[in-house]
């Protein structure tokens, strides 16, 4: 019964040979973007968290290391925006006269609201997140969006739609 034997060579590889054979490699390059060996430590373990819940019927990795690039690239961005979040507040703080400063336990409130909505706007795409901010922070009329963005009204519209489906969705 040859015809049911299975050519390993033609099998794809597990997570965890992917691992092994990948994470250095990964390290390294996570290494060389963020110049921090732990914040590269953590990028690292958390793009093969990504590769682990990504849906089992997914075509198999022919080409691990692009995959992962890919990853951890998105993740890289992802950890420059959050710092350039935080460095914001803590300059608009530093800016606040004593008397008006938040105390410790507003702090960190705010600092968690802060942190849920960058989480809510990571998964838009940068027109949606444009066009979701410049309603609500800035208060602009969907004309004014489309004007700013160069699109048309119905554009924004739908851009919305998507936005406000992606918290609702993370809400719940």
């Amino acid at each position: 019964m040859t015809g049911y034997c299975v050519n390993a060579a033609l099998s794809p590889p597990s997570i965890a040979d992917i691992y092994l054979q990948h994470n250095g490699w990964l390290l390294r390059w996570l290494r060389g973007k963020l110049s921090c060996a732990d914040q590269a430590a953590d990028l690292a373990q958390e793009t093969f968290v990504r590769l682990l819940a990504a849906p089992a019927d997914a075509p198999s990795l022919r080409e691990p290391r692009a995959y992962l690039t890919t990853v951890a690239r998105r993740l890289v961005i992802d950890h420059y925006r959050h710092q350039s979040l935080m460095q914001a507040w803590h300059d608009t703080l530093a800016q606040l006269p004593e008397p008006l400063a938040p105390s410790p336990e507003d702090r960190l409130e705010l600092l968690q609201t802060l942190d849920r909505i960058d989480r809510m706007l990571d998964g838009m795409g940068a027109k949606v997140r444009a066009a979701f901010l410049m309603a609500q922070l800035e208060g602009l009329t969907y004309a004014d969006i489309a004007t700013r963005l160069g699109t048309s009204e119905r554009t924004i519209k739908r851009y919305m739609v998507q936005a406000f489906a992606r918290c609702i969705v993370l809400i719940a």
